[in-house]
């Protein structure tokens, strides 16, 4: 019986060592960066004091990212990467309104502290600084349009009203997603777990009885639809 081996070719596990050793020193300093901007803020945070906190000298850390722009802009491609997978691996098939529940309470009520710091950080800065309000507006238009694709597969599939309006209902949603994380960024006492039923009811009621609503008013039955304002159906 012949066996067969098959060989890399000469410097492939070495290149693989590089890529992996690349990718583990960027994420080392974009921790490091995240931790840094939360506790101290963009401004008042230095490339020595990431340096630091990363455990690396200054040069070594510029070959990865030449500013903290750069390092803005690299903390934005990861968690775009990361609410990417999010949204792939939910499971929206089986039950929409479970997993979007799921989903919401990851990013409303387990999202560390430090996380939702940095985020404040950055909408207050995206407002001075061009190249911050570009990686944040490239950022949002990203999970909008996922967020399109979402909704537009549940209402294909029946999940929501056929009539639910897509666009305004994602533009709610992140509205206030924003508001649910700049409360927890400046107020210590702000309850997320507490909020999180009334956004799950506005949500329900934006794809589905909205949506009934906006049916109605289309069929020019006036009436049906004040009763169905006033709770009578």
């Amino acid at each position: 019986m012949q066996h067969w081996r098959v060989y890399a070719p000469p410097g492939t596990y070495l290149r693989q060592a590089n890529a992996q050793l690349h990718s583990d020193r960027r994420s080392e300093i974009l921790d490091a960066a995240r931790r840094c901007f939360s506790r101290t803020g963009f401004h008042q945070t230095s490339m020595q004091q990431i340096c630091a906190d990363a455990g690396m000298s200054p040069g070594n850390v510029y070959r990865y990212f030449p500013s903290k722009e750069a390092i803005i802009a690299g903390i934005a491609e990861r968690d775009r990467a990361e609410v990417a997978a999010q949204l792939a691996s939910a499971q929206f098939t089986t039950d929409f309104f479970t997993s979007f529940a799921a989903l919401a309470r990851h990013h409303f009520v387990e999202r560390t502290a430090e996380e939702v710091g940095l985020c404040a950080e950055i909408m207050s800065e995206s407002r001075r600084n061009p190249t911050i309000s570009k990686i944040m507006n490239e950022f949002d238009a990203d999970v909008k349009d996922r967020l399109v694709t979402m909704l537009s597969s549940a209402q294909a599939r029946g999940d929501i009203s056929r009539e639910a309006d897509i666009g305004t209902a994602v533009e709610m949603l992140m509205v206030i997603a924003d508001g649910v994380w700049w409360r927890r960024a400046v107020d210590p006492n702000f309850n997320a777990e507490a909020v999180l039923p009334m956004f799950l009811d506005i949500t329900k009621y934006m794809l589905l009885e909205r949506g009934k609503e906006r049916e109605l008013e289309r069929s020019a039955d006036p009436d049906r639809v004040r009763a169905m304002r006033a709770g009578e159906e």
